[in-house]
């Protein structure tokens, strides 16, 4: 699909095979100054993507020819943008599946078309912001063991090889490394990566920190690196080596 075009503020990938609510929608980040596409199935939002290479996607779950979980996991391997559900489905199994394949967030139908434009605005922000809003530490270069951080590139290794974190994750490591064996709760990690208070559903920070568990463990089974306080939060539980 052409996009529709105006002084961008950003690239937007709107999906949903509703086009009353695709058209709702594109008018609405149009007249905000977004540059929008739109797709109306799983397999064209992928081919359009491919085009506008867009800074944000906005996806229902529920599309022919792939579900949203799908377009999501297909985005999030080769994009690492800010990816919004919009979805009629309300049940916390949607919200955390969603999560789960790479969602930074999820917005219920019916919704305010004004939450909606802030929460683009504030993923975006967040974005290109590009860093956590704290910073404990001048170094740029930390290690513990084999496991090694360098924030100025945005770069994890094991033992000399590539870990592959997205920014959200690698954000998220890098504010627990910061403030070793300090407690944050998804309601501060939230706020501190996704740079928004009270928007969003903070279940996105327990499926990022899966991952990024779930990555670590992969090379180093053995170590426990994210602790978790029950009914608290998460800690960073390793101290730099030499």
């Amino acid at each position: 699909m052409e996009a529709k075009q105006h002084e961008a503020r950003g690239v937007i990938l709107v999906v949903d095979d509703e086009k009353e609510i695709v058209q709702f929608v594109e008018d609405a980040l149009t007249d905000e100054g977004y540059t929008v596409w739109v797709a109306f199935d799983g397999a064209q939002a992928l081919h359009v993507a491919q085009t506008c290479h867009p800074d944000l996607a906005i996806l229902d779950i529920m599309l022919p020819q792939g579900d949203g979980y799908g377009v999501c996991q297909a985005l999030r391997a080769q994009w690492d943008i800010p990816i919004l559900f919009l979805s009629a489905r309300q049940e916390d199994a949607d919200k955390i599946l969603g999560f789960s394949v790479g969602a930074d967030d999820y917005v219920s139908k019916p919704f305010s078309i004004k939450e909606l434009l802030a929460r683009v605005a504030a993923h975006l922000r967040r974005q290109r912001r590009g860093q956590p809003h704290s910073q404990a530490s001048h170094a740029t270069f930390l290690r513990f063991g084999k496991l090694t951080i360098d924030l100025s590139a945005y770069a994890v290794c094991y033992a000399g090889a590539a870990l592959p974190l997205t920014r959200k994750e690698f954000e998220i490591m890098q504010l627990l490394i910061l403030h070793p064996h300090q407690v944050f709760s998804r309601e501060i990690i939230y706020e501190r990566i996704w740079g928004m208070d009270s928007l969003g559903n903070t279940e996105t920070v327990t499926e990022h920190i899966k991952r990024i568990r779930r990555k670590l463990a992969q090379c180093d089974p053995q170590t426990e690196y994210i602790g978790t306080v029950w009914g608290v939060g998460y800690k960073w539980e390793l101290s730099r080596s030499a």
